[in-house]
């Protein structure tokens, strides 16, 4: 395996499957996915319980609905996934 095949961003979704927050994680996972096309080597949906919500990049905690007292309006979401994945990437009108 080449070094380039090794490298790359990983975003990491941890939903509670008790809560029903599948369908949440899984929109929000495609909308990343989308935003970030060719940026993004490998995006995980990690069930769990306990009302988790948490969204990692490349390891670094970006939310918790447990710190935030939420969930992250996805224009919010792109950017802070942004700032760690594509610093130099426009989001368009989600920057404003």
């Amino acid at each position: 395996m080449q070094d380039t095949a090794r490298k790359g961003n990983v975003v990491e979704l941890h939903y509670c499957t008790r809560c029903g927050w599948l369908l949440r994680a899984s929109w929000m996972a495609q909308e990343l996915l989308t935003t970030f096309d060719g940026e993004i080597r490998e995006l995980v949906l990690r069930p769990g319980t306990g009302g988790v919500f948490e969204v990692h990049a490349n390891g670094e905690l970006l939310w918790s609905r447990k710190e935030q007292g939420g969930f992250p309006e996805i224009t919010q979401l792109k950017r802070l996934v942004r700032d760690v994945v594509a610093p130099e990437k426009s989001l368009g009108h989600a920057d404003r």
